[in-house]
């Protein structure tokens, strides 16, 4: 019998390994354009810049912090694993460097959900011994708003 393939781990390629070996130091990285006249940020992982279409891209940390833009409270899914973690909440997060970022909230009671609300990245292993995955996820920020914070 054929085992269901998981829906939550990300098939890793040789141009993506930089971003998902940092995810699993915890660290997030985003690309930057060095363009003279751009210099922009994007994400997800491009090899040109989606904004003046230059190849000269290179990997950035990213500082962690990002505001919340929207969400969705995802009561049914049945793809697996996400049936065992309903409800979720699947959001579009604003990173502190510009780019705009699809990830999942955690650790917060919709209730408690706000457009604008500081987000700190936070980190989910995932798949299976020998393939797992570090895949960032968004928590709500322990530091106030213009204060600077380590990692």
């Amino acid at each position: 019998m054929r085992e269901t393939p998981r829906c939550d781990v990300p098939e890793v390629d040789d141009f993506t390994r930089p971003y998902w070996d940092a995810a699993g130091r915890g660290r997030l990285l985003i690309r930057r354009c060095r363009a003279g006249g751009c210099g922009k940020a994007h994400h997800y992982p491009r090899e040109f810049c989606p904004h003046c279409w230059s190849t000269d891209v290179v990997w950035e940390e990213a500082g962690g912090r990002a505001t919340l833009y929207t969400w969705s409270v995802v009561h049914r899914n049945d793809l697996p694993p996400f049936d065992g973690r309903l409800p979720y909440v699947a959001a579009v997060v604003d990173l502190a460097e510009g780019p705009r970022m699809m990830t999942e909230v955690v650790d917060c009671g919709e209730e408690s959900l706000r457009i604008g609300m500081e987000l700190a990245v936070a980190f989910r292993s995932g798949g299976e011994p020998g393939t797992a995955v570090a895949v960032p996820v968004f928590r709500p920020s322990p530091w106030p708003r213009d204060t600077p914070h380590g990692r």
